[in-house]
């Protein structure tokens, strides 16, 4: 069962697991379980999605119960009027606090995108980090005899297709579990040394304007068991949400 971490007549927020598409996707084809379908099964209504998370990426994902409120909040997204925060673990001792400001040229799959055009000119993509803790691992990955990981406070400005996750690998701070953009050497670290078999990206807080209230409403997602495990195993328990 999901998690629901706000619901409201209009709205309704969940903590998505990381693992599970939000909707039906042609690049995942093989699939067959989606939030937006157990969501509907799960509190009997129709739900319409207004952003997205990525399949390994968990956390807040928010959806509303009818179609003008999404109208209302796609346009809140859409004019970056909403906030997001997310916490990462990232290979190395990263700065304290940056800004990364580097275009991406969107990625297209050949088969989901086939008939899109491949054309496109590099698309503005921003993010803001703090960093939160740091960690040295006695073990030897790589060349170094110890590892040393960072927990970081993603900030996205804009939205592109896996900013987060291309961002990190721009600053060589790749984010540990991340099999696409990620290094191989320190996924299979954590795997065989945490039993860590997910990406570490957490969408922790999402706050928005209410479609008709206009409240501003913060929703906070937990981490789940795997990220907590991690945490413990680094000493950063005093950070867990």
């Amino acid at each position: 069962m999901l998690e629901v971490l706000y619901k409201d007549e209009y709205l309704v927020a969940i903590n998505k697991p990381s693992g599970l598409l939000v909707h039906r996707s042609p690049i995942d084809r093989h699939e067959t379980e989606f939030a937006i379908q157990q969501l509907r099964d799960q509190i009997g209504k129709f739900v319409y999605p207004v952003h997205r998370l990525d399949k390994p990426t968990s956390g807040v994902l928010l959806f509303t119960l009818d179609k003008e409120s999404a109208k209302l909040m796609s346009e809140q997204f859409r004019d970056r009027e909403t906030k997001k925060t997310y916490l990462a673990v990232v290979r190395g001792y990263i700065e304290e606090s940056g800004f990364i400001d580097h275009a991406l040229v969107e990625k297209l799959d050949k088969i989901a995108d086939k008939k899109a055009n491949k054309d496109k000119e590099p698309q503005e993509a921003q993010t803001e980090y703090v960093r939160l803790a740091t960690v040295e691992v006695p073990f030897a990955v790589g060349r170094y005899d110890k590892t040393r990981y960072s927990l970081v406070k993603l900030l996205p400005k804009t939205g592109r297709k896996h900013q987060l996750r291309r961002h990190m690998k721009h600053i060589s701070h790749h984010i540990l579990g991340d099999t696409k953009y990620g290094r191989g050497e320190h996924n299979k670290f954590i795997r065989e040394t945490y039993d860590c078999h997910r990406l570490l990206l957490h969408a922790s807080e999402l706050k928005i304007k209410h479609p008709y209230t206009g409240e501003l409403l913060i929703i906070n997602a937990p981490l789940d068991a795997t990220c907590k495990s991690i945490f413990n195993s680094f000493e950063w328990s005093e950070i867990l949400i």
